[in-house]
């Protein structure tokens, strides 16, 4: 019998007049006669970490039942149709973020579970996320990309003794290396498809080359005739993608703020709070499908967020909500924001769900931290944290589980757990104690 599948490699691009766009796992790009099981073939983890500061009212996130097939609280009822791929875990405390200024550490230290030295000069311990991109973002183009939807800073995120480095990101490469997170869309996404070393340059290049799509659409033909029904179907759809997205932004650029009263912002950032989410997360899954990096970290909100929710009814700046004192209403309008957070997110796990990969979805391939490195906003405590871990993860996570460790278990132990969980063998990690073997 001879085998005489065309084999395409995996880091195969699209180019034209200068443009380049990576491309998703198409079935062509597994070796004829390769198992899907076997190493050499199997689909990688994608990980993804997203944070979400001032914490979550407790009884509206917390799930009265352990076990499988717990209850859903209003903060986590959007994410019920990914249940069985969720695991809700309580009792966790990171003590490396208790310290007097609160916000301006709490950030920096989600991930690396290791106490900022007091200095202006970041000190303090490499992030889970970018041990995991040393590991599996190697033949990748981007190693990890850090996300937000606000710029990072502000009252409150910095302090008189260590500065302003641990309020700004959740990603640290090296202990003295505080990673910035990119709030501009169109910044990100040129970082992802375009060219040019300067931001002027990229501008320039933007304009020039109208599409990536347009530029590079002769060799999608020719690429396109080479393959079967199958991964034809996933090149188109994955263009398209690319092309929305460039729709987009570019609508988002040419908008007409003259009858505003704004302050100036960079080109290509939405007015639309909401809008802006979803389109950072849109970002995010694109940049996995074409497999243009594997690790993502995501700051939801910018710590001490003064942002209003008015497009869900909320008006109060975020930031001075979160100092509830317990007022019901207050409390009530918190719980509606922190649920909002989980609908958004919600839409990026069902992108996921939507994109194949390998035998089965991107989300079965997933690893995904959501979550805070806060409690009780109006308390500022670390204890306990409001953690959830989604995906499949190559078939190495549960999934449909409430575990409730005793009180105050390093929240270090989960990203210790998650560490070998995708294959990257550790000991310890910041504080832990130990793996949990429940999840």
């Amino acid at each position: 019998m001879f085998i005489t599948k065309k084999h395409l490699s995996r880091r195969t691009f699209l180019r034209g007049a200068g443009a380049t766009v990576s491309l998703p796992l198409l079935d062509a790009m597994i070796p004829a006669g390769t198992a899907l099981a076997k190493p050499a073939a199997a689909p990688k983890p994608r990980m993804a970490f997203i944070y979400f500061p001032h914490g979550a009212v407790r009884d509206r996130w917390t799930p009265k039942k352990e076990g499988p097939d717990y209850d859903l609280p209003q903060i986590l009822q959007p994410l019920k149709p990914f249940q069985r791929y969720m695991t809700i875990i309580s009792g966790l405390e990171n003590r490396s973020a208790i310290a007097p200024p609160v916000h301006a550490i709490t950030p920096g230290t989600w991930l690396s579970c290791v106490p900022p030295r007091v200095s202006h000069d970041p000190y303090g311990g490499v992030t889970v996320d970018q041990i995991c991109a040393q590991h599996l973002g190697k033949d990748t183009p981007l190693p990890s990309i850090e996300v937000a939807t606000e710029e990072q800073g502000g009252e409150g995120s910095c302090d008189r003794n260590y500065g302003c480095s641990y309020g700004k990101t959740i990603s640290f490469r090296t202990p003295t290396q505080p990673l910035p997170m990119e709030h501009n869309p169109r910044k990100l996404f040129q970082q992802l498809f375009g060219q040019g070393d300067t931001a002027e340059e990229r501008a320039r290049l933007v304009v020039e080359n109208r599409s990536v799509v347009d530029l590079v659409r002769r060799d999608a033909a020719d690429l396109a005739r080479t393959l079967g029904p199958r991964d034809r179907a996933l090149l188109d759809d994955y263009l398209e993608s690319v092309r929305e997205i460039e729709r987009r932004i570019d609508r988002i650029a040419q908008r007409d703020l003259s009858q505003l009263q704004l302050p100036d912002a960079p080109a290509g950032i939405p007015n639309s709070f909401d809008e802006h989410m979803h389109l950072m997360f849109d970002l995010i899954a694109l940049a996995f499908q074409a497999n243009l990096t594997r690790i993502a970290s995501f700051m939801m909100a910018a710590e001490v967020s003064n942002q209003p929710y008015t497009h869900i009814g909320v008006p109060d700046a975020f930031h001075p909500l979160s100092h509830h004192q317990n007022n019901p209403a207050k409390l009530d309008r918190l719980a509606k924001v922190q649920t909002y957070h989980s609908e958004v997110f919600a839409k990026f796990l069902k992108k996921l769900a939507e994109t194949p990969d390998g035998e089965g979805s991107m989300l079965d391939n997933a690893v995904i931290l959501y979550g805070s490195n806060m409690s009780n906003s109006n308390l500022h405590d670390h204890f306990p944290l409001p953690t959830a871990v989604i995906g499949g993860g190559c078939g190495k996570l549960k999934g449909n589980l409430h575990v409730r460790y005793p009180d105050h278990t390093p929240i270090a132990n989960l990203h210790l757990t998650l560490l070998n969980r995708v294959g990257i063998e550790t000991e310890s990690f910041g504080d832990s104690t130990g793996e949990f073997t429940e999840i």
